[in-house]
């Protein structure tokens, strides 16, 4: 089982995570949140579609919404019930598929 991160670790990993990020990871409601903008549902569904391969690999699925250019990602580790190494990893390529 993976090990649930401490408050501390995910004020760490998340100064990390959105050290250079113009657009920064929040956490909401106790998942690392973030909203992506795109100029239209081609592209949108185009970015979800590189999340989703990248996810599927790492075993690890994001909570999504998308609706025509935006897409709103929530990360959690269910077995966890909370935040892991997982989600940061995750996100972290999340964003270098924008």
């Amino acid at each position: 089982m993976i090990a649930k991160y401490t408050t501390s670790q995910i004020a760490n990993e998340l100064a990390r995570l959105n050290h250079d990020s113009p657009e920064p990871w929040a956490i909401r409601n106790a998942k690392l949140s973030k909203t992506f903008a795109f100029p239209n549902f081609v592209s949108a569904f185009g970015f979800m579609t590189k999340v989703a391969i990248h996810a599927e690999k790492a075993n690890h699925h994001p909570e999504w919404f998308n609706v025509y250019g935006r897409v709103e990602i929530e990360l959690t580790t269910h077995e966890a019930k909370g935040l892991t190494e997982r989600d940061f990893k995750l996100a972290s390529i999340i964003d270098g598929l924008v």
